[in-house]
């Protein structure tokens, strides 16, 4: 994933020269995961620019850039350091399109590796999904795979909205096949932004819907694959985008399987899982055979590095709930 995510970076650079690149240790570093590893090198540091230790005005700087014509891609190191620019975020990124009636583009995306999965120390796992969810004006992604990561990036940057672009870290060394994009030169264009903010079907089945995103599509899929052994035809969901959702593919899910169950790595309470479970009992209520479930994370911070592998959903968790929902 780490791999897409610089080739679709160096596409775009290639395609736009409004196309910029910001963040601390982004340039001659190459980021903490070496996600923009070698493109200072080949674009300068006009275009990838390293700056000083302050998320408040990494967020700043691009929002003025936005405003100017830019296209700023920008950088957070970890998810817990995206908290001083909320400010920027909520009460100037969000609004600034609103507040000139569309007739000022935002296109502004900010990276953020979250999720936990690596041992980190605390501020370096955290799940803010819904932070930004609840945020009118922005919107958020999250890949799952390689090649989502690669298109849903260079996507992202083409869209005229903000785009909170949440990297799975856990997932970040995931191997797996990329096509890109034909044409990166100026004259091919932006990417369309269709099919940006859809779920996708990665696994049908015919007994279960399991919805994750993020960190926790792989999860999902290896909980499938068991399930099928014991007899049990599971359908996962990738959610990718956590706003807007695409209740519509969900939906269409459960009324096929008439069972629910929904899996993210952030704490259970007012989170992504909520809302998609009012969101089908609103559409699908008469197809529901059971509860909808959800495998979450804990109403705790994510825990020192010993214990977060108990804390964190996995395979046995999210078995569990196919098994309760199934039997119900």
């Amino acid at each position: 994933m780490v791999g897409a995510l610089n080739l679709g970076l160096r596409h775009e650079l290639e395609r736009d020269p409004k196309v910029l690149l910001l963040g601390e240790d982004v340039g001659r570093l190459g980021g903490v995961f070496r996600v923009t590893d070698g493109l200072q090198k080949d674009f300068g540091s006009d275009r990838v620019v390293d700056t000083p230790l302050g998320e408040a005005g990494i967020v700043g700087t691009a929002v003025g850039l936005a405003m100017a014509g830019y296209r700023p891609v920008c950088e957070i190191q970890f998810d817990g350091f995206v908290f001083p620019a909320v400010n920027q975020i909520v009460t100037q990124l969000a609004k600034i399109r609103h507040r000139s009636a569309g007739r000022t583009a935002m296109p502004v995306v900010i990276r953020i590796p979250y999720g936990g999965g690596i041992g980190a120390i605390e501020h370096h796992s955290e799940s803010p999904e819904a932070y930004f969810a609840h945020t009118a004006g922005i919107k958020v992604v999250t890949p799952g795979s390689p090649q989502d990561a690669y298109t849903m990036l260079r996507q992202a940057i083409g869209s005229p909205d903000p785009v909170i672009f949440l990297e799975p870290k856990h997932r970040y060394w995931t191997k797996g096949p990329v096509t890109p994009v034909a044409g990166s030169g100026v004259a091919a264009g932006p990417l369309a932004t269709d099919g940006l903010h859809r779920a996708r079907i990665v696994r049908a089945g015919t007994d279960v819907t399991v919805v994750a995103y993020g960190p926790l599509v792989a999860t999902a899929l290896s909980a499938a694959g068991i399930a099928a052994d014991e007899g049990t035809s599971v359908e996962v969901i990738d959610l990718r985008s956590i706003s807007p959702l695409d209740s519509d593919t969900v939906v269409e899910s459960v009324r096929r399987t008439g069972r629910l169950v929904v899996a993210h790595e952030a704490s259970r309470s007012h989170g992504i899982g909520a809302e998609i479970a009012a969101r089908v009992q609103q559409e699908a209520f008469y197809h529901l055979q059971a509860p909808v479930l959800r495998v979450t994370g804990y109403d705790t911070p994510y825990p020192a590095s010993r214990l977060e592998q108990d804390w964190l959903p996995g395979v046995d968790r999210l078995l569990d709930a196919v098994e309760a929902v199934r039997k119900y």
